[in-house]
């Protein structure tokens, strides 16, 4: 064997009994002097430990970045600077919730919400917060054929709104301006063709009452009035012609089941 594996690992200026050098002994014996018995030890103080820290933080719930809380404890949310998306650091105001987007966009609705839509112009996700089959199966309750919502810009403001699809009410009503549209334009040529051809058949009635009771006016001036009241059907059909065949077209942009 080498030279270098005979050697041993301590020196042979050792205590046999604990290992120690006897030139460490006065340095220990000083040590042990000026510790008391029975002092209690010195108090930890977190400065000494470099991990720990007062500054309050937040984990990013989305890139798992710390966020410093310095200055900011009086908002709800905070944003990173890594991804640049928010995380809330209280409670919802009552009444609302938080909701995250599959962008991963914070967003903040009514509890009783059950569909929302980002508000983001490189999504526009529609997210359906009602419960899932699944879950009403779960728990007994009936389950619904889920509607069809379909985003329609307003053909009046040309603002975008979502409306739920019903198979007989094509026409539909913006939130925004609160006026009346349809989706299809052939429906409302056919619904206008109808009122134009019962005010035709209206007209004609009235018309024809008017010369059979013509001659009778002299002697029952109450056919005058007659006459006024029966001209309201008419009327009343002509209305609803122009309506349909002057309302606007509002255009779907997607469909969300």
């Amino acid at each position: 064997m080498a030279d270098g594996e005979q050697t041993p690992l301590l020196s042979e200026q050792h205590d046999g009994s604990s290992g120690l050098s006897p030139g460490n002994i006065p340095y220990l014996e000083s040590l042990s002097n000026s510790v008391t018995p029975g002092e209690p030890p010195p108090p930890y103080s977190p400065q000494g430990n470099p991990a720990s820290s007062s500054t309050p933080v937040v984990c990013c719930r989305v890139c798992h970045n710390t966020i410093s809380l310095v200055g900011k404890t009086h908002q709800s949310v905070v944003k990173c600077s890594i991804c640049n998306e928010a995380t809330p650091i209280k409670n919802a105001p009552f009444g609302k919730k938080y909701v995250r987007c599959p962008c991963k966009c914070l967003l903040i609705c009514k509890v009783a919400s059950q569909l929302i839509a980002c508000p983001r112009p490189s999504c526009q996700r529609i997210i359906n917060l009602r419960p899932t089959y699944t879950e009403n199966r779960s728990i007994g309750a009936h389950v619904q054929p889920v509607p069809v919502y379909i985003r329609v810009i307003c053909g009046h403001c040309f603002h975008a709104f979502l409306w739920k699809k019903v198979c007989p009410r094509i026409f539909l009503r913006c939130p925004h301006c609160r006026k009346f549209s349809s989706v299809d334009r052939r429906y409302t040529k056919r619904r206008g063709l109808m009122w134009f051809l019962i005010f035709v058949i209206m007209f004609g009635t009235y018309a024809g009452f008017m010369v059979g009771t013509f001659n009778s006016t002299m002697a029952y001036p109450i056919m005058f009035a007659l006459w006024v009241l029966f001209f309201l059907p008419p009327l009343l059909a002509l209305r609803r012609t122009f309506i349909w065949c002057c309302m606007k077209i509002s255009y779907p942009v997607s469909n969300i089941t």
